[in-house]
């Protein structure tokens, strides 16, 4: 199963990807998580500590790796590379591996315009190309808010795109353009986790606003698998950089494994 989770920043992306993650590994699955966000929070979410991070190395750092395999130099311009270097073998050999979860983190190209035609992006397309197309683990991605990340085959061959909102505008702004950009590219239409929900008003204006977005760029009504109300468990959780599912109660615990459950009832209902 081949999950990508998208969102507006500092909607929980990390916080469902983590969760997802160690539960797919707790059931048996081998399970690759993937920090595509610039912004990486997904090693912390999981629950690894500090001193443990420092060890990871992202992807686009990797300047060795990122020359030999693509034949270019890292930070210069006007050269000629591999358009599609050897990656088959950078999960098993460069990934952090957690409680099962084998962790890679991408990094941001420090240069302007993110979709450049570089060293660094041609070997980060490769890799997420790789793991949607020709792996076989469980992979769950912690996105940008949007599909920069994926190439329109790349994409299609995601099982599902999960949009996280929470109860405000600006997030169903970013809702409403993931909408946009997955019907551009031929992608089903995405589901959406309702996060930090504080009662019935805030669900219902999500669910409102969503139905919205959608019909503002023609898709069918959103499917909603999951609502997560506002945890101080959650932001516990972040505060002591413990993993998610351990530091929530039963009832909350239970919110993420349903939602799991569905993605994976969806899953076979496909195949």
């Amino acid at each position: 199963m081949k999950i990508a989770i998208s969102g507006k920043g500092g909607v929980g992306k990390s916080t469902l990807a983590a969760a997802l993650s160690l539960l797919f590994s707790e059931s048996g699955s081998k399970v690759i998580a993937v920090d595509a966000d610039p912004d990486a929070n997904l090693a912390q979410a999981l629950g690894i500590s500090v001193s443990e991070q420092e060890k990871i190395v992202p992807m686009a750092r990797r300047a060795a790796l990122i020359e030999e395999r693509t034949g270019a130099k890292v930070n210069q311009y006007g050269q000629m590379f591999k358009i599609n270097p050897q990656v088959s073998d950078i999960a098993g050999t460069y990934a952090y591996t957690h409680r099962g979860v084998a962790l890679l983190v991408l990094g941001a190209i420090e240069r302007g315009g993110g979709g450049c035609a570089c060293a660094e992006s041609i070997l980060l397309k490769a890799l997420v190309t790789d793991l949607v197309l020709y792996k076989d683990e469980t992979l769950v991605m912690d996105m940008e808010a949007g599909v920069e990340h994926l190439g329109r085959a790349t994409a299609q061959g995601v099982d599902e795109m999960v949009v996280v909102v929470e109860p405000g505008q600006r997030s169903m702004e970013t809702a409403r353009r993931i909408i946009r950009m997955t019907g551009e590219i031929g992608l089903p239409d995405p589901v959406f986790v309702i996060n930090k929900v504080k009662g019935s008003l805030d669900e219902e204006f999500a669910r409102r606003g969503l139905a919205e977005a959608a019909a503002a760029e023609g898709r069918g009504t959103p499917e909603v698998i999951g609502v997560i109300p506002d945890s101080d468990e959650i932001r516990e959780s972040d505060r002591k950089g413990s993993a998610v599912i351990d530091a929530v109660g039963p009832g909350l615990r239970a919110k993420f494994a349903d939602i799991a459950e569905r993605l994976a009832q969806r899953k076979a209902a496909r195949v």
